[in-house]
């Protein structure tokens, strides 16, 4: 008994500590966020070094590179000219080479260069200045070059490169969150209006996930010395933190504000909801750590960052939500509900259609739950043919001038847009016999059947160990020509030539090197990582509830709902539909982190509901209700409040399909059908049709188990029965 009361204590004790000291409490809250701003402002925060991060033979040839110490290259741009009426192009090549020279921005112009179809000229030239930073200065460049398109629309004459891809890519990423922004916290706020009626009890959970999410910011500078930050960390952070933040809040508020409706006393209330609410929030609150974790197995620099600002911002959010939210709740008292919308606030908060529906499901819970499980399978039957590719240039604005002018360039001249590189490092690749093994490799290309495709550029660093050798390969990017070519160059053509100099090193990396050697690490963790999540997210459970079975349909339940995620992704990104009202172009796969990354989150934030759900069903359990009583009172009180979380979070999800990368389209797109499948399915139709149907087995806990905590679910007996009352506010 000791240990029921010391476990189901600390969530009580800590809102009691925070209501009792609520001036500190608040205080020490802000001063918490405020002095994560201000040291991370004083603290560089690490970003990610992707030349660095590759994995595979890719990996290495990359970090050879990096090390070799050669100068540091301008971003390079290309200009097409391409003649599809038989108009003359070398007059516009000459212009375009005027204009570009007049540019104080850009550097060296190269001549023109002839594809060998006879139809299409290429300029290459640099953008002066830091790489990183080009993206800002090659406007007027641009500008110069739709200047010669207009004097000559005859030919097709466009730019592209990696200054006008960065660009590209700046300023619909910037167009795009500059709208969420102004779209996701209005849109949170309105939803919470609706399911409060209640003007202050609305902006307290939004307010409270805003400060969560700044303040993970803040502590994510620090974390960049162990987990470098990626440029998406702080829009999956926004996007997780919000989410999850808002739902952690809205259970405790509704709990405290249902037991004052009870005839419950503030401190009671209180109590209640932190023994309740809390404790959901607590164990739901370190699944989703937990399921995050799982990405650390993957050892990608991308999925570390993702694992490490999720973490932090889960974390602050239950932090928030067990300590400030007391204190906000216990200084406020009934004013919580102050500012009531007329129409909307209610003193029930049960959702009529939810009760309906669970009349019926456990009427028939049998037939409900075939027919749940049978809607679900369909739904994520499309996952079975699921593909995955790499993130490419027009998964960014399809239609955009640059990136058609990509496209255009990848048709005409292959090795400009994605060649694979030969990275050889020896003691001296100033040698003859490096000269007769490039020939030798020079020999194999033109006798490839066209598989690899010239010309063939060779760059050595100023020690003269290192040489790169670029050459073009067949196909687009990462389709199956492109990926036979490399693995040609990999298994035959390298180790017959450059593999053959004494003491050398030759490996192979570029862009579709790069995608295979990703898709095969990530292959080799999926195991790691799903046995990890599931796991702990099992012992959780069962530490949780002690008990086997609820563990077990909590872990299966879970599954479900990834499942038909996948489906779903499959069934838009990969097949197709909904291309226009998306603004997208299927490319036949979906982005290759995807799947693993929705099912950390999806898992995680999963555990919200059912933990939620599943307390107050045993909370009716511990009191001596049937199962079906308890499952119909637990979902029954739930219902509004799970329906209030799940659209926050959809909305919010989808706003994310706004955005204009393919990759943040399928993140919204996939959590937010998840998010509706598991709220609405799975916790209100199969969850309480499959407890129903095992009845007393719910609890089942082996002998062997007996020495877990005893866990108390139920609220401390009430003192006096008092009658129902609406809160009104306190002057």
């Amino acid at each position: 008994m000791e240990n029921r009361e010391n476990v189901r204590g600390i969530a009580a004790r800590t809102a009691m500590w925070s209501a009792r000291h609520r001036v500190l409490a608040i205080l020490g809250w802000i001063a918490f966020v405020a002095a994560t701003v201000v040291l991370s402002s004083q603290v560089a925060t690490v970003e990610a070094n992707y030349a660095l991060a590759g994995h595979g033979d890719s990996g290495k040839a990359d970090k050879i590179v990096e090390e070799a110490g050669f100068p540091a290259q301008p971003a390079g741009e290309m200009v097409l000219i391409q003649n599809r009426d038989g108009s003359d192009r070398v007059t516009a090549a000459e212009e375009v080479t005027l204009a570009l020279s007049s540019v104080p921005e850009v550097g060296e112009v190269q001549k023109p260069i002839e594809s060998p179809d006879g139809r299409s000229t290429l300029i290459t030239f640099d953008i002066a200045g830091d790489a990183e930073s080009a993206g800002e200065r090659v406007g007027p460049a641009l500008d110069a070059v739709a200047g010669v398109q207009a004097a000559h629309p005859d030919l097709y004459i466009a730019e592209a490169g990696d200054a006008s891809g960065d660009k590209l890519i700046g300023d619909e990423l910037e167009s795009g969150l500059t709208r969420l922004s102004m779209l996701s916290i209005p849109v949170t706020l309105g939803i919470l209006l609706i399911a409060f009626g209640a003007v202050v009890a609305a902006l307290l959970p939004v307010a409270l996930a805003i400060m969560s999410v700044v303040a993970a910011i803040g502590l994510m500078a620090f974390a960049s010395r162990f987990a470098p930050v990626v440029d998406e960390t702080t829009h999956v952070m926004l996007l997780i933190g919000l989410a999850v933040g808002v739902d952690y809040c809205l259970f405790y508020i509704r709990r405290e504000r249902d037991e004052r409706r009870k005839g419950a006393d503030p401190h009671r209330a209180l109590v209640i909801a932190a023994q309740t609410s809390g404790r959901s929030i607590w164990v739901s609150g370190l699944t989703v750590i937990v399921a995050m974790a799982g990405m650390f197995f993957t050892q990608d620099v991308t999925f570390v960052s993702f694992a490490t600002g999720t973490i932090l911002v889960v974390a602050t959010a239950v932090l928030g939500s067990l300590t400030v939210l007391p204190a906000l709740l216990s200084a406020l008292g009934d004013r919580v509900d102050a500012i009531k919308i007329p129409g909307l606030y209610r003193r029930n908060s049960q959702g009529r259609f939810w009760n309906r529906l669970l009349d019926i499901v456990l009427a028939k819970p049998l037939i409900s739950a075939v027919v749940a499980v049978a809607a679900l399978a369909a739904i994520a039957s499309p996952a079975l043919d699921m593909k995955t590719k790499g993130q490419r240039i027009q998964d960014v604005a399809h239609d955009s001038p640059v990136v058609v002018a990509f496209l255009a360039i990848g048709e005409a001249f292959p090795s400009k847009t994605t060649p694979a590189r030969i990275v050889v490092a020896a003691d001296s690749v100033k040698t003859p016999e490096f000269e007769a093994a490039l020939d030798e490799f020079r020999s194999a290309a033109q006798n490839s059947g066209g598989k690899l495709v010239e010309p063939i550029d060779v760059d050595i660093n100023p020690a003269g160990d290192v040489a790169v050798v670029a050459v073009g390969l067949t196909g687009k990017e990462e389709d199956p020509a492109s990926i036979a070519a490399m693995q040609l160059l990999r298994t035959d053509v390298v180790p017959d030539t450059f593999g053959q100099l004494p003491g050398a090193t030759a490996l192979v990396t570029g862009n579709t090197a790069s995608s295979v050697d990703y898709n095969e690490r990530l292959e080799e963790s999926l195991p790691w990582v799903f046995t990890f999540v599931l796991g702990l997210a099992f012992i959780l459970l069962l530490v949780s509830f002690r008990s086997v079975v609820v563990a077990i349909t909590g872990v299966l339940l879970n599954l479900l709902s990834v499942a038909a995620c996948y489906g779903m992704l499959v069934f838009v990104f990969q097949d197709g539909h909904f291309e226009k009202q998306l603004d997208f172009v299927a490319a036949g796969a979906i982005t290759n982190w995807m799947p693993l990354f929705l099912f950390v989150i999806l898992f995680g934030l999963s555990m919200d509901y059912h933990v939620f759900v599943v307390s107050r069903i045993r909370e009716g359990a511990d009191r001596g209700l049937p199962i079906r009583e308890a499952v119909r009172e637990g979902i029954g009180q739930t219902a509004g409040v799970i329906t209030s979380a799940a659209v926050v979070m959809v909305a919010v999800f989808a706003l994310f399909a706004t955005l204009p990368l393919v990759a943040t389209k399928e993140l919204g797109v996939g959590l937010a059908a998840a998010v509706l499948l598991d709220a609405t399915i799975i916790r209100a139709v199969l969850l309480p049709a499959v407890m129903t149907l095992l009845g007393r087995a719910n609890w089942w806990l082996p002998r062997s188990l007996r020495w877990l905590p005893e866990v108390a679910h139920e609220p401390p007996a009430e003192p006096a029965p008092q009658p129902a009352r609406e809160l009104t506010p306190v002057a």
